[in-house]
C-alpha cells in the first residue's frame, strides 16, 4: 500500500548499495509492473503500427524500440533518483495514432512522431510541465490516482463471472500473505496463481521460442498537415493523460521527483528511439503504482530497487519483442486482470483515504474521483486529464463557501477541550 506522508521522499544518496536494497519482494513487484504495462496494452501497439502500414519486421522494431526505451529510462531514472520511477509507451497515444494513422505514409508518422518528442522535450527544459504540477492539491492527486486504477480493482472481481477458481484462490493468497508475510504477499500470488493456471492445463509454452528482434531505421518525413493533424494531438494527449498522472501518482505516493528533468529525460529517449518506432515514452502512472505500495517494501527508500527490476524486465522483452507477443498469448487473461486487482488493491484504498481526508476538498476530490474512474474521453483526451480539470474547477468554485467553517471548528473544539481539562482539574 501507498503510504501518505507529511515528509516527502527526496532522492538518498547514490552511494547507497542497489544490492543491499534488492529484496525478493522488490525483483517480483517490478516483474508484475511489466506484466501489468505489457500485458494490459501491447495489443494496441499492434494496432497502431499496422494503422501505419507496418511489415512484421517493423512492428517488431516498434516494440523493440518501446521496450528498450522504457527500459534505458526506468533503469536509469529509478537509479539516479532512488525512487521507483517507471516509465511507459502512450497507450492513448497509441490509440490516437490507430485511428489517425491510416493513409499516412510510415515516413510522415515517424515524422510526426519526433515532432511531438521534441515538444516534450521543451516542456521539460523550460520546467513549464513542474510549475502546473506544483498547483495540483493533494486530495485531488489521490483522487486522480485511485480513479485512473478502479478499473483495475474491477475487474478483479469481474473475472468471477467467467472463471470463478483461480481469482479466488489468488485472492485467499494474498489475504493471507497479507496476514502472515505482507513483504511476499504478491510473491504468493504469482506462484498460486501460476500453478493453478498450469494444473487446469491453460498454460501452454509450446508457441514460444527466444528470438531476438532487429530494429528497422525508417528515415523521417515531414508534412505540415500530418505534424498538425497527428503530432499535436500526440503531444496533447500524452502530456495530459500520460505523464500528468504520471507525476502526480509520484507526488501522491510522497515522492517529490524533480519533474522537469522527468520529462525531458522520457522526451529525449522518444527522440533517439522515434525512427525505430518508439512513438511516445512518458512517465508510468499504472504500472508504477505497482512498485510504490508496502507489497513491493516495507521501506520506502528501498522501492527503487521494483523500479531497477521492472527497467531490466522492459530491455529483457524490448529485446526479445518476437517472444513477447507469444508469452503473453500463453497467460490467460484472468490470470493478469487478477494480478494486477490484487497488485493494486492496497494503492487504491490509500487513495480514497487520502482524497477524503480533508472535508474542504471532499467534493472536488470526489468530482475527480468519479470523473477519472468514468473512462469517458472528450475531444481525444482521456478521463484523467479532465477529472482533473473538473475537480479543481469544483474546488475553486466551492472556495468562498463557509471558508471560515473547518478553521471555526476546530478553534472551539480546542476552546471545549481545554475548558474540560480545566474543569478536570478543578474538580
Amino acid at each position: 500500500m501507498i503510504e501518505y506522508r507529511d515528509t516527502p521522499v527526496t532522492r538518498d544518496a547514490p552511494t547507497r548499495s542497489v544490492w543491499r536494497d534488492f529484496s525478493a519482494s522488490t525483483l517480483v513487484t517490478g516483474l508484475v509492473a511489466v506484466l501489468v504495462g505489457y500485458g494490459s496494452s501491447a495489443v494496441i501497439i499492434f494496432q497502431a503500427a499496422e494503422a501505419a502500414g507496418a511489415s512484421d519486421a517493423q512492428i517488431g522494431s516498434w516494440l523493440w524500440a518501446l521496450g528498450i526505451g522504457m527500459g534505458l529510462t526506468s533503469l536509469g531514472l529509478s537509479l539516479r533518483y532512488r525512487m521507483p520511477i517507471l516509465t511507459a509507451w502512450s497507450t492513448p497515444g497509441a490509440a490516437l495514432l490507430a485511428t489517425s494513422l491510416p493513409g499516412v505514409p510510415m515516413e510522415q508518422a515517424i515524422g510526426a512522431f519526433l515532432f511531438s518528442a521534441a515538444l516534450i522535450t521543451l516542456c521539460g527544459v523550460t520546467g513549464l510541465f513542474g510549475a502546473l504540477v506544483k498547483r495540483i492539491p493533494p486530495a485531488l492527486a489521490a483522487a486522480l490516482l485511485a480513479g485512473v486504477l478502479l478499473r483495475f480493482g474491477i475487474e478483479l472481481f469481474a473475472t468471477l463471472a467467467n472463471a470463478w477458481l483461480l481469482p479466488l484462490a489468488m485472492l485467499a493468497s494474498y489475504v493471507l500473505g497479507r496476514r502472515f508475510a505482507p513483504r511476499y504477499a504478491i510473491v504468493l500470488v504469482l506462484l498460486v496463481g501460476v500453478s493453478l493456471t498450469a494444473m487446469q492445463g491453460e498454460l501452454s509454452l509450446a508457441g514460444v521460442s527466444l528470438a531476438p528482434t532487429l530494429p528497422v531505421f525508417t528515415a523521417p518525413a515531414f508534412s505540415l498537415a500530418t505534424l498538425v493533424g497527428v503530432g499535436i494531438p500526440l503531444f496533447v494527449v500524452t502530456m495530459a493523460t500520460q505523464n500528468l498522472p504520471g507525476i502526480t501518482v509520484l507526488r501522491a505516493a510522497g515522492y517529490r521527483p524533480p519533474t522537469s528533468p522527468l520529462i525531458g529525460w522520457t522526451g529525449a529517449a522518444t527522440l533517439g528511439l522515434a525512427p525505430f518506432g518508439g512513438f511516445a515514452l512518458n512517465l508510468a502512472a499504472i504500472s508504477a503504482a505497482v512498485c510504490m505500495g508496502r507489497e513491493a517494501h516495507e521501506d520506502p527508500s528501498r522501492r527503487y530497487t521494483a523500479g531497477v527490476a521492472a527497467g531490466v524486465g522492459y530491455l529483457v522483452l524490448g529485446v526479445f519483442g518476437a517472444t513477447v507477443t507469444a508469452l503473453f498469448a500463453a497467460l490467460p487473461g484472468a490470470l493478469i486482470a487478477a494480478l494486477a486487482g490484487l497488485a493494486l488493491l492496497g494503492t487504491i484504498g490509500n487513495g480514497l483515504a487520502a482524497a477524503m481526508a480533508d472535508e474542504r476538498q471532499r467534493d472536488a476530490a470526489l468530482v475527480t474521483f468519479l470523473f477519472t474512474a468514468s473512462g469517458v474521453t472528450l475531444l481525444g483526451i482521456g478521463a484523467a486529464f479532465w477529472g482533473l480539470v473538473a475537480g479543481m474547477a469544483v474546488l475553486w468554485l466551492g472556495a468562498g463557501r463557509r471558508p471560515a467553517e473547518r478553521p471555526l471548528t476546530q478553534e472551539r473544539a480546542t476552546q471545549e477541550k481545554v475548558t474540560q481539562d480545566k474543569q478536570a482539574t478543578i474538580g
